[in-house]
């Protein structure tokens, strides 16, 4: 599970947590209203980065 307290990054990381916690990303994404490519790119950029590389960057 991801912990922030970064309000920018909750929403994705909350995200990351609710497919986790349902087991189930299509579920997850419909619930939270993004695409699966959107999850999978959020996953992708955790996985590299860590949390901290949610913040978009202009």
């Amino acid at each position: 599970m991801l912990h922030t307290n970064n309000p920018i990054i909750k929403h994705k990381a909350g995200l990351l947590n609710l497919a986790e916690e349902l087991g189930n990303v299509s579920r997850a994404c419909k619930v939270m209203g993004v695409s699966r490519d959107t999850f999978y790119r959020y996953q992708e950029l955790v996985d590299e980065g860590g949390i901290d590389a949610l913040i978009e960057k202009n």
